[in-house]
């Protein structure tokens, strides 16, 4: 049996959309919370698994059940933009990595598909907040303002409902979600079916967006700017698009977004690199236990209630 394996944000459930759209393929999907990315390890064990796709989650991560699946002369191919660690050399292993911060998943599945569904493409572009580059594809393939802009609101919307710490959080399981947008070849079809999953979403995120215009900075400079958000529903969902969208208002400055998570002890965290140094968040992010991400993005799964003076200090060190 084929096994599918993706990112619930925006762009691992595009990039899968892409694959699946030129490829139509029974298989087993395995999925999760934004934040779930280990997803490799859910499956080595399985009797059933003949090959894999796996898309928009750190090999680096994945490595140890990654090799267990080579050593069992299972085929995988890999996609992905984040930490790879060092690639095994198996010819079992068809590895398409690019950790370029202008670069998401589905940007590299748009160019090994020639270009099939790009405008699938831009919308992921624009959720994993590559605005520049899903704005330059938009122009090649002839996009106009509207267009863009419903893909750019469409990519945001598919990345803001995979936040959460448990899929309990979501408006919308992603794998779910990428059922009901594998329906759509074109994505702009969404905009007029009143029942797709667009609408839905567009619905949560205005309701949630509405908590965030009362929050104010923790800690505020010309080098980084950090919020601290509640242990709720709304703020968990919220959390990553709230960091693109403060990146995106000041190119200039590093964002953290601090969610206190249900111990009360440690909180989720998102960092944002300054769009115009789009480097340096995974190596933040990884000083810390449970850190990772890439260069523009990354996260920390559980920064002590007791370390948050500490990334303080270490995202204003980094880019003063």
């Amino acid at each position: 049996m084929h096994y599918d394996l993706f990112n619930g944000d925006a762009d691992g459930i595009i990039a899968l959309i892409q694959m699946r759209l030129a490829e139509p393929k029974e298989s087993v999907l395995v999925t999760g919370v934004k934040r779930d990315i280990k997803l490799l390890s859910k499956i080595v064990d399985n009797s059933d698994v003949s090959s894999v796709t796996a898309l928009d989650i750190s090999m680096e991560k994945n490595l140890e059940p990654l090799n267990q699946l080579l050593d069992k002369d299972i085929e995988v191919f890999y996609c992905d933009h984040h930490r790879a660690g060092e690639i095994p050399a198996s010819d079992k292993l068809t590895a398409l990595i690019n950790l370029d911060a202008e670069v998401c998943t589905s940007l590299l599945i748009n160019q090994k598909l020639n270009g099939q569904f790009a405008k699938w493409a831009v919308a992921a572009a624009f959720g994993d907040n590559l605005f520049a580059s899903a704005e330059t594809l938009a122009n090649d393939i002839g996009l106009s303002e509207q267009d863009t802009e419903f893909l750019k609101e469409l990519g945001t919307l598919i990345n803001y409902n995979g936040y959460g710490a448990s899929l309990d959080d979501l408006h919308i399981e992603p794998a779910e979600l990428y059922r009901q947008l594998l329906q759509y070849p074109c994505p702009l079809a969404l905009r007029e079916d009143l029942a797709s999953p667009y609408y839905i979403l567009k619905q949560g995120y205005a309701s949630d967006y509405h908590n965030v215009e009362q929050l104010t900075p923790i800690s505020d400079n010309s080098i980084a700017r950090v919020f601290e958000l509640p242990c709720e529903a709304w703020a968990r969902r919220i959390s990553g698009v709230f960091g693109n969208e403060l990146a995106n208002l000041a190119p200039s400055t590093a964002h953290g977004v601090l969610t206190l998570n249900s111990s009360g002890n440690d909180y989720t965290v998102s960092v944002r690199a300054p769009l115009n140094n789009r480097v340096g968040a995974d190596e933040i992010c990884s000083a810390f236990p449970t850190g990772g991400g890439r260069k523009a993005a990354a996260g920390i799964n559980q920064l002590p209630v007791t370390s948050k003076a500490d990334f303080i200090d270490a995202l204003n060190r980094f880019y003063q």
